[in-house]
């Protein structure tokens, strides 16, 4: 076991990030919620990260990695490679130092997201969706602009600014007997453990993971660095491997690795939604679904659990229109969509509730009568075509649209 001052990050250095971050993150609240302490059997207390600065806890670290860098060294900018969180907290966090960000992106990134970092003044370099990519245009991208990398896990300042969280954690909610935090790649777990071991000694913490990317619980049980190759998840922010920096601390100060199914996250996901009124994304999910999990939930001697959620950047399942087309009665469980979503995000959805997501359009056999020739290879009868078309015209109706004149 290394010694304290043998890791990337301590106590000292993230007290030190979090006078330097003061007044550029927002200072997020902690909340709690009865039925998830009914649902757990013990006090919940959730730091809420889906309220920080881009939506997540990511921009902690990567302002205080970009505010630590000295002038001559800044000036030429940061580069840094990412598709997710990371990308949009490092290009606002140039942004309010002041000097360029340069972020390498897969081409096959959300659209959103590569408006999020250019709308935050950075450029967006793309390369193909591979980790090999990435890395190979982030090295040219750095001899092209003289830049610093910036990471978005395995660098110390990352690490102590991600535990700044721990701190106000324990200062806003007192004392807690365990924390429990998502885990992908580390930053985050590594820097609330030493921060909050470093504070109180005595607390446990826990990291939690899908099922289906456990690289995190076979590392701890091997005791070795296991890199993950084939992950499968809906909980996107989770698909990294540990890095040669935050694996130490996990190894040797982090309790246990607690790992929950797909089902387990989306059913956590839904209960805070519904019932803490929080958006939070599947990532977080898993921390609140391992807090619920049997494992968890046998252990002893803890009462106060501390729950880091670690963002809240998600597409709504449904838009206002469709949101409004039920209140008014529209009478089905099937409710056309008028924008395009990501197919993770459909299939929470479906998971989540009785709701059907499908295109503008509905197929065209859409609650056709069950009759023999709607089942035959000459497609729907006339009769059948004029129903459809007067059930779409109802559907457009409910959602205020014009209807007459040309068919849309």
């Amino acid at each position: 076991m290394a010694t304290p001052s043998e890791y990337a990050a301590d106590l000292a250095t993230v007290r030190a990030a979090a006078a330097r971050i003061a007044g550029h993150v927002h200072r997020t609240p902690v909340v709690t919620c009865s039925t998830l302490d009914l649902a757990s059997g013990r006090a919940l207390f959730f730091k809420c990260e889906n309220f920080q600065k881009v939506g997540a806890f990511k921009f902690r670290g990567a302002c205080n990695a970009v505010m630590q860098l000295d002038a001559a060294t800044a000036r030429h900018g940061v580069v840094t490679h990412s598709s997710g969180n990371h990308a949009q907290a490092l290009a606002l966090a140039a942004r309010m130092r002041g000097i360029p960000a340069h972020v390498v992106m897969p081409r096959t990134s959300s659209a959103v997201k590569r408006r999020a970092v250019k709308d935050y003044g950075a450029r967006v370099v793309e390369c193909e969706p591979t980790l090999p990519a990435r890395e190979t245009t982030a090295r040219a991208v750095l001899e092209e602009t003289g830049g610093v990398l910036i990471p978005s896990y395995d660098h110390p300042d990352v690490i102590a600014g991600q535990g700044t969280a721990a701190l106000e954690l324990l200062e806003d909610a007192g004392p807690l007997d365990a924390i429990v935090a998502p885990v992908g790649g580390g930053g985050l777990l590594s820097g609330v453990c030493v921060a909050a071991r470093g504070l109180c000694p005595t607390v446990r913490v826990f990291g939690a993971e899908p099922a289906g990317d456990d690289d995190a619980a076979r590392s701890k049980a091997g005791g070795r660095l296991v890199l993950q190759t084939d992950p499968r998840t809906v909980a996107d922010g989770l698909l990294t491997s540990l890095g040669a920096l935050t694996w130490p601390i996990i190894r040797d100060r982090v309790e246990r690795i607690l790992g929950v199914d797909e089902e387990e996250i989306v059913r956590a996901m839904r209960l805070t939604w519904e019932r803490a009124k929080l958006l939070i994304e599947p990532s977080s999910a898993v921390a609140i679904a391992a807090v619920l999990c049997r494992e968890f939930r046998e252990l002893e001697g803890i009462r106060r659990v501390g729950i880091v959620l670690s963002g809240g950047n998600v597409d709504l399942p449904c838009d206002p229109a469709t949101v409004a087309a039920r209140s008014h009665g529209a009478g089905s469980e099937r409710i056309p969509s008028t924008t395009r979503y990501s197919r993770g995000v459909c299939q929470i959805a479906r998971s989540c509730s009785k709701i059907k997501i499908w295109s503008s359009t509905p197929p065209t056999t859409w609650r056709t009568p069950r009759c023999r020739s709607t089942r035959s290879s000459l497609g729907p009868t006339p009769v059948t075509r004029l129903r459809i078309r007067s059930r779409r015209r109802q559907s457009r109706r409910r959602l205020g649209f014009r209807v007459g004149g040309a068919r849309p």
